[in-house]
């Protein structure tokens, strides 16, 4: 599979590529996040591999024409016995990761975070009670340690279920071209991440505003939920558009170009 490079911008359009694929099902996407939610905590950090995996699938479904089922989470076992070993085997390492990096912040922040979680079960939730629990070293070296190394896990498992699905590599190399691809292509991935974040900014501040304009500020945050679920939905479709301009895999039907096109 051929590594491709993209400009910084093309970020920005994996994200309208993303919003635009999941408002044409969004329904099938929602329930697929929703069902992956109620999936996640059964097997821990396991199937999340898989998942993006399946995400991405069901985008190439709805590029098709077609309704995503529930049916594109066991699609990736519909392969060869050593594609399903590679995606087993990328499941337990990033599992065996993630553990990794929760027991270092655990271990640079676990008494300050526990702290916090007693604080706030406790009801002491003014700005002079959290302070100078917020403002621990520990807790924000702990914190730091949490999403600093969740963000590098991402990287060799961004592209990899996808490249041994598509592609036919084993574990280790569709790691290693996850890596390659991740840090030539970092720029449009860091636009993708900061459209992403900026997407969820003005969605919660414009409800936030128009709840507060109605009147019901205390209501806002139950109905925000919802939103932020399907903006949930919305950045897993748009996975599917970071791999295929990326790469050049012949299996990938329906090239994400037409989509820019008839959105």
């Amino acid at each position: 599979m051929k590594l491709k490079l993209v400009p910084a911008r093309q970020g920005a359009a994996w994200v309208r590529q993303g919003l635009a694929i999941f408002f044409r099902r969004p329904v099938a996407f929602c329930l697929l996040f929703v069902l992956y939610l109620l999936i996640a905590p059964m097997a821990m950090f396991v199937v999340a591999p898989l998942a993006t995996l399946a995400f991405m699938i069901a985008t190439q479904q709805a590029l098709q024409g077609r309704f995503p089922t529930p049916g594109v989470f066991i699609e990736p076992l519909r392969v060869g016995a050593s594609q399903r070993w590679a995606q087993l085997h990328l499941g337990l390492a990033y599992a065996a990761g993630v553990a990794l990096v929760f027991w270092l912040g655990d271990s640079i922040g676990g008494r300050a975070f526990e702290a916090l979680r007693e604080a706030v079960s406790a009801g002491r939730t003014t700005p002079q009670e959290l302070e100078p629990l917020l403002g621990n070293s520990a807790l924000q070296l702990g914190w730091l340690t949490l999403v600093g190394g969740i963000a590098l896990l991402a990287v060799p498992f961004w592209h990899a279920p996808a490249l041994v699905h598509w592609g036919g590599h084993s574990a280790i190399k569709s790691l290693f071209f996850s890596t390659v691809a991740c840090w030539r292509n970092k720029g449009a991935l860091v636009v993708f991440s900061l459209a992403w974040v900026a997407v969820v900014l003005v969605f919660a501040m414009i409800s936030t505003t128009v709840f507060a304009l109605l009147g019901v500020p205390q209501i806002a945050l139950a109905a925000i939920t919802p939103g932020m679920l399907m903006l949930s939905a919305a950045f897993y479709a748009s996975l599917f558009f970071t791999f295929a301009d990326s790469f050049e895999p012949a299996a990938i039907e329906a090239p994400p170009t037409s989509l820019e096109t008839n959105a």
